[in-house]
């Protein structure tokens, strides 16, 4: 899947306007993440129908940049997150975002926005979830 990145200024209704365009166009939201930072705003989205929603926010006015997304699922306990990341560290893939994307007491779904995001599945994928296929 890949990620949709949007960083604009900062203002009440962003998130309905995004997320309305996004509908309109029938594309589901599979995770999103979003923070303002000094008047910005800054809006990740992952979908599985990356042109569409790409070509939807842009039509709508958007700028917009993507980037790979790896989904891994680990177990809920301390530590896990610190072992992929020292795998990734090792393997000098750079981790350029992160969004906890579910949490059930028993397993995390982490998305994970690398560079290359085909090593990254080799190395992780005794941890992808069903996501990836």
């Amino acid at each position: 899947m890949k990620e949709i990145s949007i960083i604009t200024d900062d203002r009440v209704g962003l998130l309905a306007d995004v997320s309305y365009v996004l509908g309109k166009a029938k594309i589901n939201i599979e995770s999103i993440a979003a923070s303002g930072v000094g008047g910005k705003a800054v809006l990740t989205i992952v979908v599985k129908d990356y042109e569409k929603a790409k070509q939807a926010l842009e039509n709508s006015g958007f700028k917009v940049s993507s980037g790979n997304v790896v989904f891994v699922k680990l177990a809920d306990q301390p530590g896990k997150l610190a072992e992929i990341a020292k795998m990734l560290s090792e393997n000098k893939i750079n981790v350029e975002n992160l969004h906890l994307v579910s949490k059930d007491g028993k397993h995390t779904i982490v998305g994970i926005s690398v560079a290359n995001p085909k090593k990254a599945k080799e190395l992780l994928k005794e941890y992808l979830t069903d996501r990836e296929s």
